[in-house]
């Protein structure tokens, strides 16, 4: 066993939170449920959003993605803005905001004002994510308390892009498209009024000067090198150009941080195993988790039949598995080491991923079943992972170490979205072959997305119309075998990071 870090002995010995410190958890619950939802609640709202705004197929992929990759390019500037502003008055800033321009997507007639809405969405949720994990940090100065409440983050971050689906399936189901984007007023109204109630306001004490070079630099790396992923997944190598863009700010920007007195990102951070090991842990959870949701609520709907509402009904069981995940680990976390627990874990979700492959995406059982594995391996490997980024910090630099983390989590939900996602939608059209006798303008649409082939299949009726169904759910459901694969692979290459550079450490529970 290795000696704990003096950063690591002051967390252990801080004095415990009082009942205020969980009524602020609860609090702090409200935008994480929010934030991520918003990662995954217009998945069940695609079909209707494309039979309405009729968006290309790359316009459907920008409307779900714009969101993410905006936050992700944003995350560690709101983060360093957290710690010498406020990080509580940062959280308030951004839910004044994301409630303001919910507002505005209501209003969407075009499939680019929603797509522009989505990105306006980004950058307040920004400000939300970083600020909750920090001021978890300064609440809980007391480890086992700790856990719980960044166990309670994690199971609440698995579950909101589980819950997504569901409200929106639910919400769907009863009124318009728009009415998931109305969502985010109450939750966060409730957390205007109780957030100056118990959240206590945290900054770093020695802040240094806003460094200006260094978040522009941020902001012209961390949102090139998204979106060229995005491009490089879907279109090919056109996204390569934003891609080495991203890569040589990238570059300006680490070697400013290194340079200057006072950095808004602690570099040194990074040469941590158990910092970076724990990031990596999380990329691929997010991405595997996030990419199977993406064609999961497009199946239920399409392929299996089911209305919005029962298809998020049959989600239920792997999103209550994705909160119960993270308690259940803990206790276990803090007997045995890292390296061993999150492997273990992940097996779980590896096996939910292969069961679709072998099982196919056409066995409703299957799929549920599958949710329920994914939701129990991800849910605890993350919060395991999670408590050791957080402790690998110290506490005056709580708000950038969660904005890198945050980097992680929104990184994966754009690489899911946008890889798997483009991988699944380049085998759809690949695959697809038109039957004989279907319109041109139909078998455009349907070569675009399964949800133009279904529209077309219903438009056209009777036994031309039935063949086409039959060709896209079969191409789509190719695709979907494949997509499953890779993001049990991805697992596979968490497991193998997470044993090489957890080392003992028991979730820093001992030492």
């Amino acid at each position: 066993m290795t000696m704990p870090t003096p950063t690591d002995q002051i967390a252990t010995d801080g004095p415990r939170a009082d009942w205020r410190g969980w009524a602020a958890l609860v609090v702090l619950m409200l935008p994480v449920l929010l934030v991520s939802m918003d990662n995954t609640i217009l998945n069940f709202a695609l079909p209707a959003i494309a039979r309405d705004l009729e968006p290309s197929s790359i316009e459907q992929l920008w409307i779900i993605d714009a969101y993410s990759l905006v936050l992700a390019g944003l995350l560690v500037t709101a983060g360093s803005l957290g710690d010498r502003l406020g990080r509580r008055r940062i959280l308030l800033i951004g839910a004044v905001g994301f409630t303001l321009v919910s507002g505005a997507a209501v209003f969407a007639p075009t499939a680019g004002w929603l797509i522009a809405a989505r990105a306006g969405m980004g950058v307040f949720g920004a400000a939300l994510m970083p600020s909750t994990m920090s001021l978890l940090r300064s609440t809980f100065r007391q480890r086992d308390q700790r856990r719980v409440a960044i166990a309670a983050w994690s199971g609440m971050f698995a579950a909101g892009g589980a819950l997504g689906p569901i409200v929106g399936g639910l919400l769907i189901e009863h009124f318009p498209w728009q009415s998931v984007f109305l969502l985010a007023v109450p939750i966060l109204v409730l957390m205007l009024i109780l957030a100056p109630v118990f959240v206590k306001e945290s900054r770093d004490p020695r802040p240094g000067p806003i460094d200006g070079w260094g978040i522009l630099l941020s902001m012209l790396a961390l949102a090139p090198l998204a979106y060229g992923i995005k491009e490089v997944a879907v279109a090919g190598w056109i996204g390569a150009a934003p891609l080495a863009v991203g890569l040589v700010f990238g570059w300006l920007f680490i070697r400013r941080q290194r340079r200057i007195p006072h950095p808004m990102l602690d570099m040194s951070l990074f040469r941590r195993p158990k910092f970076s090991g724990s990031l990596a842990v999380n990329l691929c959870c997010i991405m595997a988790y996030i990419g199977f949701l993406y064609f999961v609520s497009q199946h239920l709907q399409l392929v299996v039949g089911l209305t919005p509402m029962w298809a998020g009904i049959a989600l239920i069981p792997g999103a209550v598995m994705s909160i119960a995940s993270g308690f259940i680990v803990t206790p276990i976390a803090r007997r045995f080491p890292a390296s061993r627990v999150v492997p273990a874990t992940l097996v779980l979700a590896v096996a939910g991923l292969v069961l679709v492959a072998v099982a196919g995406a056409h066995d409703l059982t299957a799929l549920v079943v599958a949710f329920v594995l994914m939701g129990a391996g991800t849910g605890a490997a993350q919060t395991v992972s999670g408590e050791l980024i957080i402790s690998s910090a110290p506490p005056e630099k709580a708000g950038a170490a969660s904005a890198i983390s945050e980097t992680a989590y929104e990184f994966g939900a754009v690489l899911g979205t946008s890889i798997l996602g483009g991988i699944l939608t380049a085998w759809y059209r690949a695959a697809l072959v038109i039957p004989p006798g279907v319109p041109a303008d139909i078998s455009a649409e349907a070569q675009e997305t399964l949800a133009g082939a279904v529209n077309g299949a219903e438009e056209i009726g009777g036994a031309l119309g039935d063949a086409l169904r039959q060709a896209a759910t079969s191409a789509f459901d190719g695709g979907v075998v494949v997509t499953s694969l890779i993001g049990a692979a991805l697992l596979v290459i968490a497991s193998g990071v997470a044993a090489a550079t957890l080392g003992r450490s028991r979730s820093q529970a001992s030492r």
